[in-house]
């Protein structure tokens, strides 16, 4: 069963209220962009995540969607974008509401439910509507998306800096909690001593004391596996969760310095250790991401989260595969660094390793191989503005979906921004033609006000 689509000319006008229509400047770019984004291309694809018995209705999709949007363009929680919509007229128009509401239209945790329902590629579909709402707004010619740039990067996992004393005294307290709430009773839990212990060894280390750092270190380990042992020993039959645990906790204690697959996180046992080379940063923990942006306007039109920490140039195949869903055509031409040498991709599309250049390459391809480094400060944006810095949704899912909506929120914002630039020389004419310059002042000041 799809959900229920409240269509705002159909509704009864309410006359003590008015509408939202009414209240707004529909020059707004949000009202622009609620009324040229597709909502039924969105309530035909995840209608089908519904099912068909009767129950409750569904939440509409176009707010789910609207909020996600605005989520990941705005850099906001979950929390924070539910009541900042219950605030901002101009959000509610673009979920579509026909009303000013004044309580808060879904609990936050509704979107974490809904993303896992939706999956990566309803994901996909909301970073292509993006494009295709570009396209339909002029700002995104055919002709830009022949030509794109191709670039790997770190998305960090909200955790913090993994150390041995650490996991060990997290491993230890995970596994108390879990069995007081299962009615475990064990010998000892060691949480008085583990907590001195760990507080002795930072003082050790920063007082770079390491033979005794070290030695509470062995401490905290012990005390660990003594946890282990005693909650194998009492009991026979383990749930899910306390056996996921276990094997965690078993990593974290027989794991040694130099292995591989290590474990870094207790809560998120699939971050990875990823160095890029980066002075000021040596070590990043989560995981690495495909980006693909093209190589004018810089829109992006994929990013893919790939674990396992693979070799650049085989995410390539993996990267272009997701462009041609999104965009629904193969590129011409592909620019990437020469991380890419050795590629996996076998397809048409001409992909173009940035090399010395020795005479060999015609004027106008190193004009487009000049502009590869383009992709990167389009990076810096994702992670500092649009939440690729530091990935707050759990699992392996939502790596890759924080990832592709990362790139659907730099859309969405570049598009709020065109057509705010877009409509300004525009106003600025017609006002001037018809009244006058002191009416092109006023207007000047009014659309700084609305910026």
């Amino acid at each position: 069963m799809k959900p229920p689509i409240i269509d705002s000319e159909a509704s009864q006008h309410d006359l003590f209220r008015s509408e939202l229509k009414q209240m707004l400047d529909m020059r707004h770019p949000l009202v622009k962009l609620g009324d040229r984004i597709n909502w039924s291309r969105f309530d035909e694809q995840f209608g089908q995540t519904y099912c068909e018995d009767n129950g409750r209705p569904g939440i509409r999709t176009r707010l789910m969607v609207s909020l996600n949007y605005l989520k990941y363009t705005h850099d906001l929680s979950d929390e924070d974008v539910v009541q900042g919509w219950v605030e901002n007229p101009y959000w509610q128009y673009l979920s579509g509401a026909t009303y000013f509401e004044h309580e808060m239209p879904i609990d936050p945790s509704s979107m974490t439910r809904w993303r896992k329902r939706i999956g990566e590629s309803g994901a996909e579909a909301m970073l292509s509507e993006t494009i295709e709402v570009g396209k339909r707004l002029g700002f995104v010619k055919a002709s830009q998306l022949t030509r794109i740039n191709v670039d790997t990067t770190v998305q960090e996992k909200h955790v913090r800096f993994p150390t041995d004393s650490r996991l060990y005294d997290r491993a230890r307290e995970k596994l108390v909690k879990l069995a007081k709430r299962l009615g475990i009773t064990l010998r000892q839990n060691y949480g008085k001593v583990g907590k001195k212990v760990l507080l002795m060894q930072s003082r050790y280390s920063h007082a770079k004391q390491f033979k005794r750092a070290k030695k509470c270190t062995r401490k905290l380990r012990t005390y660990l596996g003594r946890v282990i042992r005693d909650i194998e020993r009492k009991t026979e039959s383990k749930s899910d969760e306390l056996r996921e645990l276990l094997d965690v906790s078993r990593r974290i204690y027989e794991q040694e310095q130099k292995d591989k697959g290590k474990v870094y996180s207790v809560h998120a046992p699939e971050v990875e250790c990823i160095s890029k080379g980066k002075a000021h940063k040596r070590y990043e923990f989560g995981c690495k991401v495909s980006v693909a942006a093209t190589s004018r306007g810089g829109w992006f039109v994929g990013a893919r989260a790939v674990h396992g920490n693979p070799y650049d140039g085989h995410t390539l195949g993996g990267a272009m595969e997701q462009v041609v869903r999104i965009c629904g055509m193969v590129p011409e031409h592909a620019f990437a660094d020469r991380g890419y040498r050795g590629h996996d991709y076998t397809g048409s599309c001409m992909v173009h390793v940035d090399r010395l250049r020795r005479g060999d390459i015609a004027q106008s391809l190193w004009r487009w191989m000049k502009r590869r480094a383009a992709v990167e400060p389009g990076i810096g944006h994702l992670k500092h503005g649009h939440r690729m810095d530091r990935n707050r949704l759990k699992g392996i899912e939502g790596d890759m979906f924080n990832a592709i909506l990362s790139a659907g929120g730099m859309n969405f914002a570049k598009l709020s921004k065109r057509l705010l630039n877009f409509l300004r020389p525009l106003i600025f004419w017609f006002f001037k033609r018809i009244f006058g310059t002191w009416a092109v002042e006023f207007q000047l000041h009014k659309s700084t006000q609305l910026a």
